[in-house]
């Protein structure tokens, strides 16, 4: 048994945060190493790092510059050559990594009766034949151990190579100069040397399924091999990574074993991932799109405490009223109705049409400024935060599209994946119980005929407005304009009032927002409409999507058939062949730099030369990308 085993543990954080998981690893790896030499890569919070004081030796903080290659590096010098002569074993370790899910003494037990071993991992990577950094020696990535986890012993720890692998370590300034100039280097290079090397977790056997089997076959690892661990980049990577080898469920798959399964609390993960990951690749990786039904309820003993739950819709179109109330009829007895509108006048109508409803029911005047954004935030106000959970809608009319159909068929998708039945508002009810993380449940954005331009805009000109607003309500989260806002667009949605706490809690007025005439897009109304997702994150709450089971059909039929169209037009402008995958990112980036090309050229020359060119283009076999 190995008994003097030292571990430097390398941790960055943009805030300085350290999250519990860490907290939980260390705990757990204390009990197998003798000291801990926590390196962070720049400076952490005061509470955090006395916290991480109280399990840990060390704790060096230095600047962030070398990524983890160069924290090795500090904490390395740290201990100095003379001290780590009398050290058995010495391990390299980082912050990327959830776990354990089993005990660390299990793998420390197994490796050290492996005793003929210089240097081990947990897991390895089974390489490319290609550099995609261009910054490795041997110009592809060989077959190495991954360097989350190396564990090196003493015979190698204290030889002339490995001093000299360190002291003469190149500077690192980008993460491909990370892999290149360590992780995928580190194990050919000492093999080479004659040191011996092994990993935990043995994957050879799965080399003709993926590279990468901890990200891409993680259930296969933890569940039939006892991995301890799993990889933060499982809920943040290129999403087109999965598609490009799976249906892109190894994520989802892997935390529902964790989940059903395990000792490991989950709620650890989703405090790291909520505060520091972008809710988009979030909801992407862990399918976060809820189908209930609509006839049936999950639970039938479901009770509804009163006062608990509220539907508060705003109505402002006068002929709108009677399909509003139409959804109204399918609440439950136990929901209180509260509903806006502007003028005595409507509000008489929709009292006199709601008098037989079995609700607590109560309307309230509003100003007709801000639409049915202030009504949440300024007509409810002194309502909301009494419930746990609220339903907000409004009647909604896009006369900017002909025909009006169009507009009308938007409004379907929101009111039946809100209120559908009164079987299925209870079913909403039953998955926030049964979902603590859950802050918002939405229906998807529309994608219909003129809708369908939302698709990969769905930011619009809001961006930096959204940003703006976040920062003065202290939503600090991240937010990227090249991902797409998982928020209600269309404002009707389902929440958890703890959820949008700093929307709710600030002291709106009307006079905030602008006088009628709205513009169509680039208002603080289209900001809020974006800002609600980011509200719920930065409180630690996930968000989904939400859909009846029946309308769900109509959306996979949709989906399908705009793919198919897609992919119709890509084969006709590139060709097609077996194998095509239209997932692959960069086939797609290639297809829109050709279109940036074609524009800027068109522009530049005659008409008639174009129509010349393209035609000869053409002619000679050429595709038909030029029209």
């Amino acid at each position: 048994m190995i008994g003097n085993r030292v571990l430097i543990y390398f941790f960055y954080d943009r805030d300085g945060i350290i999250d519990k998981y860490i907290d939980y690893q260390l705990l757990d790896l204390k009990k197998n190493v003798r000291e801990i030499i926590f390196v962070s890569n720049g400076e952490l919070q005061k509470d955090s790092k006395e916290r991480i004081l109280k399990i840990v030796d060390k704790v060096l903080e230095r600047e962030n510059s070398g990524f983890d290659v160069w924290a090795y590096k500090a904490g390395i010098e740290y201990l100095g050559w003379d001290k780590l002569k009398q050290v058995e074993e010495l391990i390299l370790m980082n912050f990327t990594m959830y776990g354990p899910l089993y005990p660390f003494k299990e793998m420390f037990d197994k490796m050290d009766r492996n005793e003929e071993v210089d240097f081990w991992g947990i897991t390895k990577h089974h390489g490319f034949d290609f550099d995609p950094f261009g910054t490795i020696e041997y110009g592809y990535i060989p077959e190495h151990i991954q360097s989350s986890f190396i564990a090196i012993r003493n015979n190698m720890l204290n030889s002339s190579e490995f001093k000299d692998y360190w002291n003469n370590m190149p500077s690192v300034n980008s993460y491909g100069e990370a892999v290149g100039k360590h992780e995928a280097i580190f194990t050919k290079k000492f093999n080479e040397l004659g040191y011996k090397s092994e990993v935990y977790i043995k994957t050879d056997d799965l080399k003709e399924f993926t590279h990468y089997p901890l990200m891409i076959m993680p259930l296969e690892l933890v569940k039939n091999r006892r991995c301890p661990v799993f990889k933060r980049k499982s809920f943040s990577n290129e999403y087109y990574e999965f598609l490009n080898c799976t249906l892109g469920e190894p994520t989802i798959e892997l935390i529902d074993f964790i989940k059903n399964n395990l000792d490991y609390d989950l709620d650890l993960v989703w405090d790291n991932l909520l505060r520091v990951e972008n809710m988009s690749d979030l909801k992407n990786r862990m399918h976060l799109n809820v189908i209930l039904p609509k006839y049936y309820e999950n639970n039938p003993s479901l009770k509804i405490e009163k006062s608990k739950v509220a539907i508060m819709m705003h109505i402002f179109n006068e002929d709108l009223i009677d399909e509003c109330l139409y959804y109204l009829r399918n609440v439950p007895k136990e929901i209180d109705i509260y509903i806006s509108t502007d003028t005595e006048l409507k509000e008489k109508s929709i009292k006199e049409k709601m008098k037989d409803c079995h609700s607590i029911f109560k309307t309230v005047l509003v100003e007709n400024r801000g639409r049915d954004v202030s009504a949440l935030l300024v007509g409810f106000s002194a309502y909301v935060k009494n419930y746990e959970y609220v339903c907000f809608c409004h009647d909604k009319k896009t006369n900017q599209f002909s025909p009006y159909t169009i507009g009308k068929s938007f409004s379907y998708k929101c009111f039946e994946n809100i209120l559908a039945s009164e079987k299925y508002i209870k079913n909403i009810i039953e998955y926030f119980r049964c979902n603590n993380r859950a802050g918002i449940l939405m229906p998807p954005p529309p994608n219909h005929a003129a809708f369908y331009g939302i698709t990969g805009t769905e930011w619009g000109d809001n961006f930096h407005n959204t940003l703006a607003l976040a920062r003065e309500l202290n939503i600090n989260v991240n937010m990227d304009i090249m991902k797409e806002p998982i928020s209600p667009l269309g404002t009707m949605f389902w929440f958890r009032t703890a959820a949008l706490q700093k929307l709710l809690d600030y002291e709106w007025k009307f006079d905030y927002f602008p006088k009628e005439p709205n513009a169509n897009d680039g208002t603080v109304l289209h900001a809020i409409e974006r800002l609600y997702g980011f509200a719920s994150q930065d409180r630690g709450y996930y968000n989904a999507w939400v859909m009846n089971d029946q309308f769900s059909a109509i959306e996979l039929t949709n989906y399908h058939f705009m793919l198919r169209e897609l992919s119709m037009s890509v084969y006709t402008t590139i060709g097609h062949q077996m194998g095509f995958n239209l997932a692959n990112y960069n086939l797609l980036t290639q297809l829109s730099l050709r279109k940036v090309i074609k524009l800027k050229v068109k522009k530049r020359i005659p008409y008639k030369l174009w129509r010349l060119l393209s035609r000869t283009y053409r002619a000679i076999g050429g595709k038909k990308w030029l029209d």
